[in-house]
């Protein structure tokens, strides 16, 4: 089993990246292989809505995106940290996320998501809402924890001040771990929910 958490901050040793690092220990002692992808600090154009992922299966831009999308398609579970920049994921994480679930194509059914924030002081609910959207219209369940999975630090390395938040994350992490394996069992006992041909309607 494989959990990717993808850090999307830009700076090196971020608080976000502390919050990543955190759930990375719990799922290690899961027994669950994870890897940190770094994007916060990369070049990465939004999408253009060309729809030549659908012609090419991968998107026109051959970036981080394409790269990690092959990772995502064997993964089981996402983890996205993001740093707060005016109430809402940065600009980076949005650009990703967007082009990375837009392009790429492969059943995301019961891969397990779960997104964090971290913030100096505000925005960050309506920061972890916007992660959360991409799991849920991805047929991915959303693993939770005790509380909405925020942390709170300006200057590097305050975040492990904010005790509470961190514990919201290990928690979160054990959580995810539960569900991941959960899943497995039931894929093997059970299979994957039957699916229906997809209805598209425009509101015109």
């Amino acid at each position: 089993m494989k959990i990717l958490l993808v850090n999307g901050s830009p700076r090196p040793k971020s608080n976000t990246l502390l919050g990543l690092e955190e759930m990375q220990k719990i799922f290690n002692e899961q027994g669950i292989e994870t890897e940190i992808y770094n994007i916060g600090n990369k070049d990465i154009r939004g999408c253009i809505a060309c729809n030549q992922c659908s012609k090419k299966g991968h998107c026109v831009f051959d970036d981080e995106v394409n790269e990690f999308a092959a990772k995502f398609e064997a993964a089981d579970g996402l983890v996205v940290g993001t740093p707060v920049y005016y109430a809402a994921p940065n600009a980076t994480v949005q650009a990703f996320l967007q082009r990375l679930f837009y392009s790429s194509h492969f059943d995301k059914t019961m891969k397990v998501g779960a997104g964090f924030v971290c913030a100096r002081r505000g925005g960050t609910t309506a920061s972890f809402d916007v992660l959360n959207k991409f799991f849920t219209i991805s047929g991915m369940p959303v693993a939770t924890s005790q509380y909405w999975n925020n942390i709170h630090g300006g200057a590097p390395g305050e975040a492990v001040q904010d005790e509470e938040g961190m514990q919201v994350l290990r928690v979160l992490a054990r959580n995810m771990s539960f569900l991941i394996k959960s899943i497995a069992l039931g894929k093997e006992k059970y299979g994957l929910p039957e699916k229906e041909q997809h209805l598209w309607t425009n509101f015109i």
